[in-house]
C-alpha cells in the first residue's frame, strides 16, 4: 500500500491534468446534457472522470466517482483505503462561467476523508491536504511533470490558514442553492454579529476559503453528494477547521448505503458557535 503522501502526490497530478482539459473544453463549444435527475452534465465532467480514474488505477484503490458506474453498498461497505472524486464539481457555475467550478479527489480512510486535493482551472489555485504536512495552497496553472514532488510543491505553496486572515465573520452562501432555512441560520448569527459579512461563492471552492481563513462560517442546509465535500472537509480539517451535520453536531459519515449528505455546518478554525 503506497504511503498517503505518495498517494496524494498522484491526486495532485491527476487534478492538474483534469483541470487542463476541462479548461481546452471551458474555452469551446461543448456539450451539455441533463441526468435522471435533472442535474447538468458537460463533455468536461466526462473527460475529467477519464483522465482521473486513469490516473488513479495505478494506485490500485478502489475509485467511486460522481460519473463513474453506480457501486452498490455491498460491494464498498468493507473497502478501507479508496479514492471519492467529483471530477467537476460545480457544473452549474462551469456553464454560467463564473469560474468557481473544481475538481475534487479525497483519499478516504474507512468512513473519514484523510487527505483531499481541490483545483479551480480557472483561477489557478491548487488546495491540497494530509495527516503530518497539513493543508496548503498553491497557485498552479495547467498539468506538472510527474518528476514534480510533493516536497517541491510544498516548498513552493503558503500553509492554511494564511497569516492575518482572521477579520470579523464572513459566512459564505451558496451562489445556486439559496434557502430560507439558511437566512434564518444567517438572520440568528447577525443578532451577535451585527457587522457580518455575507460571501458568495461556488462549488466546493467554500471549503477552501474556510480553510484559508477568508471565511468563518458555511452552513449547507440543502442537498450534498459525499462527493461535494470529501476532499475539502479533509482540507478544512488539516488547516485546523470544523464541521459537524446540523442541527444533530455530529461528525460527518462518509460511505454510507445512501451517498446523500445530511445538513451540515463547516467552521474556519477557532470559529465556534
Amino acid at each position: 500500500m503506497p504511503e498517503v503522501k505518495s498517494l496524494l502526490t498522484t491526486a495532485i497530478h491527476a487534478a492538474l491534468e483534469a483541470g487542463s482539459e476541462i479548461m481546452k473544453i471551458y474555452h469551446s463549444d461543448y456539450e451539455t446534457r441533463f441526468k435522471d435527475d435533472q442535474s447538468p452534465l458537460t463533455s468536461a465532467d466526462l473527460a475529467a472522470h477519464e483522465i482521473i480514474a486513469d490516473s488513479l488505477k495505478q494506485t490500485g484503490l478502489p475509485v467511486l466517482s460522481e460519473e463513474g458506474k453506480h457501486i452498490p453498498y455491498e460491494t464498498r461497505k468493507n473497502w478501507e483505503m479508496w479514492w471519492l472524486v467529483d471530477p467537476l464539481d460545480g457544473t452549474k457555475e462551469f456553464i454560467k462561467r463564473n469560474g468557481e467550478f473544481t475538481v475534487n479527489i479525497a483519499l478516504m480512510s474507512g468512513n473519514s476523508p484523510v487527505a483531499g486535493v481541490i483545483y479551480l482551472p480557472v483561477k489557478s489555485l491548487l488546495y491540497f491536504a494530509a495527516p503530518e504536512i497539513g493543508s496548503f495552497r498553491l497557485m498552479q496553472e495547467g498539468a506538472l511533470p510527474h518528476s514534480v514532488t510533493l516536497a517541491q510543491l510544498i516548498s513552493e505553496s503558503e500553509k492554511l490558514p494564511l497569516p492575518g486572515s482572521e477579520s470579523g465573520i464572513k459566512i459564505l452562501a451558496s451562489r445556486s442553492h439559496g434557502n430560507a432555512e439558511t437566512d434564518d441560520f444567517i438572520d440568528q448569527l447577525r443578532k451577535e454579529h451585527p457587522n457580518l459579512d455575507l460571501l458568495n461563492a461556488g462549488s466546493s471552492y467554500k471549503f477552501c476559503l474556510l480553510a484559508e481563513g477568508s471565511a468563518t462560517h458555511y452552513p449547507r442546509f440543502g442537498p450534498t453528494m459525499e462527493w461535494d465535500i470529501a476532499a475539502g472537509v479533509a482540507i478544512l480539517q488539516h488547516a485546523g477547521g470544523q464541521i459537524f451535520t446540523w442541527p444533530e453536531r455530529d461528525t460527518p459519515v462518509f460511505n454510507k448505503p445512501e451517498l446523500l449528505n445530511p445538513w451540515f455546518v463547516a467552521l474556519g478554525k477557532g470559529v465556534e458557535i
